[in-house]
């Protein structure tokens, strides 16, 4: 089969309605809207989530909590995960980035003390918990925090 072969199967495509084209095509008059309403009339009836003059829900619920504009989401990454790295190795943001560890390279980084650390490790990241850098200095690692 070649690219100029392509075609969907038989009945997968079908034929557009032609509407309001006299009363021969069956279709005519008021083009298969029904008589009167608002459905029947230009513009495209109701959005979806319009509730019929009822006040609607998004309006009945109240508004609870806020958003903290100044919130910094960290991504964390665990002892465990940072086992793969070769021991002496400086471990940076941009590192995990390229191993996987971190989705993009300007995420904000912490390290989290989940699992140990069987080798020392140079490690940079923005933030540790107490457990995470404590482990690090134990194995015969360093802990650098990094400003964004």
């Amino acid at each position: 089969m070649k690219l100029h072969e392509l075609a969907p199967p038989p009945g997968a495509r079908h034929r557009r309605k032609i509407v309001g084209r006299g009363p021969g095509s069956g279709h005519g008059q008021t083009a298969g809207r029904g008589d009167k309403g608002q459905k029947a009339r230009a513009g495209k009836g109701v959005p979806a989530w319009f509730e019929g003059g009822q006040l609607p829900l998004h309006r009945r619920v109240p508004k609870r909590g806020f958003t903290n504009r100044f919130r910094v989401a960290y991504t964390p990454v665990n002892l465990k995960d940072l086992a793969r790295f070769a021991a002496g190795a400086q471990v940076t943001p941009a590192l995990l980035c390229e191993a996987g560890l971190v989705r993009h390279a300007g995420d904000q980084v912490k390290i989290l003390g989940e699992g140990d650390l069987g080798h020392p490790l140079r490690v940079a990241a923005h933030k540790f918990s107490k457990a995470a850098a404590a482990k690090i200095r134990a194995g015969g690692g360093t802990v650098e925090v990094v400003t964004a």
